[in-house]
């Protein structure tokens, strides 16, 4: 398997690959990681989904926490601590963290990472990929039966797989520097609407601030390097002062432009991450977004590669994870437009802010920020479970207490049998009889005093639950919805 791009995706992919036993090469033409990050934060989803991999305690060592977040810069804030999860807030974990920590993991599986070696060219046949890379030790051709571009909203890989990526230009700049204000104690915290444009200030250590403005209204040449002085000068436009800015480690802009693959599979080329969908970096959603793609993902792409893949799984990544891009994507030009200096718009922002403190209002909000409702559709007996995220339940087993969670560490599937019918166990026996891998899934019997109704309940290796009944389903139809699920999800041979 071929990865392009080592970004915090692209290392996570590998690493669900690798822990499924699928030997993958990442190529990252960068030769050291970029010190510095746009993305700071994972939110409930992702956090919920590192647990089942036994990673989160990785990630909250030493990393602080905060229970609400802002949406458009508005004046009332998102409480995360309403979430109905474990993990109710969101974690400060700047992206180059992020991405050293998810490197970590994927060496530690044996993932071989190449720095400084940049795809120039990808080809694909019948039975394989073909990319042309430059390497410090110059260039070769390295083959691979699927390639999968994490390399960003430029993609190479999404070009020269001839997939689209409509959307809309940016018609909003916006300037970021990590600088050194003199008078720290009075900086600017926060985000700050003026007639001209935002303003957005925050410290990141004893010495930096990061400030970013965002400008509405002028236009800028595309693709030129930001300088110190253009920063100094938007800031003096939009805030009236340059705040004295200075010593920068750290340039960046860009635009409020949205797009979106029109397809993230054209044959055995994928995309994922930025590669696959880019929007405008409010609510600390993309980073957590392209995580979702790579546990979507990963099982997926090893059981084609290892050949136990049932028809249609692989196009499954596809159908499942459009729709939670469309959803991020639609929800940052909401915000964008909500944050339009215009005085047209201010009567709108009152409006939002006073239904913000109504409590049904700011959940549907902070469970949209933070992806918990995520919930794909899936074939089955109609039942509240089915396409969701499994919650961390508390189980009984007769290796002692235990949580769902540490059932799915090693990215398999897990069937859990909380009622001890023997329909359920049959059905798994006849499956793995004729399997040739039978620990794809594993079979737990349990009890589970939160859940007294539920019989039984298949998880995806992702989190997702692809079967569930009650204990008053009948006989046949859990034998025969069970027999359909295990052959859907995890194949017959």
């Amino acid at each position: 398997m071929l990865v392009v791009g080592g970004g915090p995706v692209g290392m996570l992919l590998a690493a669900e690959l690798r822990i499924s036993r699928v030997r993958a090469v990442v190529l990252e033409r960068l030769p050291e990681r970029t010190p510095h990050s746009k993305a700071f934060g994972l939110h409930a989803r992702s956090l919920e989904s590192l647990d089942r991999r036994g990673l989160v305690e990785r990630f909250r060592d030493g990393a602080r926490s905060w229970n609400n977040g802002h949406f458009a810069g508005l004046d009332e804030w998102v409480d995360f601590s309403a979430l109905d999860s474990k993990h109710a807030y969101a974690l400060l974990s700047e992206q180059t963290r992020t991405e050293r920590l998810l490197e970590e993991r994927a060496v530690e599986l044996g993932t071989e990472i190449r720095r400084g070696h940049e795809v120039t060219a990808v080809r694909q046949d019948a039975d394989g990929v073909e990319a042309e890379v430059t390497g410090p030790d110059g260039a070769y051709t390295l083959r691979a039966r699927y390639a999968v571009g994490c390399d960003g909203a430029r993609s190479l890989v999404r070009r020269e797989a001839g997939i689209a990526f409509p959307g809309t230009g940016g018609r909003v700049t916006a300037r970021l520097g990590d600088v050194i204000l003199p008078d720290r104690e009075n900086a600017p915290m926060g985000m700050e609407r003026t007639e001209r444009g935002l303003l957005f200030c925050v410290p990141l250590d004893d010495t930096y601030h990061r400030v970013s403005t965002f400008d509405f209204q002028a236009e800028r040449e595309a693709g030129a390097e930001l300088t110190l002085e253009e920063l100094t000068g938007s800031l003096r436009e939009i805030w009236g002062s340059d705040l004295g800015a200075h010593s920068p480690r750290w340039l960046s802009v860009f635009t409020d432009s949205a797009c979106q693959a029109d397809r993230y599979r054209e044959g055995r080329i994928l995309v994922a991450g930025d590669a696959a969908h880019t929007h405008f970096p409010v609510g600390g959603q993309g980073v957590n977004l392209g995580l979702q793609d790579a546990f979507n993902l990963g099982w997926k792409l090893a059981a084609t590669v290892h050949g136990w893949a049932p028809e249609g799984l692989l196009d499954s990544y596809d159908r499942e994870r459009q729709g939670p891009a469309r959803t991020v994507l639609a929800n940052t030009r909401a915000q964008i437009a909500l944050m339009n200096p215009d005085p047209y718009v201010t009567p709108l922002r009152d409006l939002f802010t006073d239904l913000m403190r109504r409590e049904q209002v700011n959940l549907h909000l902070a469970q949209m920020l933070s992806g918990v409702t995520v919930r794909y559709e899936i074939e089955g007996p109609e039942h509240r479970m089915l396409g969701d995220f499994a919650r961390d339940l508390e189980l009984v087993t007769e290796e002692g207490p235990r949580t769902l969670p540490a059932y799915l560490k090693r990215g398999t599937g897990v069937l859990l049998d909380l009622a001890g019918r023997p329909e359920i166990t049959q059905t798994y026996e006849k499956w793995s009889a004729g399997v040739s891998w039978a620990g794809r899934v594993r079979h737990v019997q349990a009890t589970c005093a939160g859940e007294p109704q539920l019989a039984g309940l298949l998880v995806r290796p992702d989190g997702y639950v692809a079967w569930a009944v009650d204990r008053d389903q009948p006989e046949a139809v859990v034998r025969d919805s069970l027999g359909t699920a295990l052959a859907t999800w995890f194949g017959t041979v």
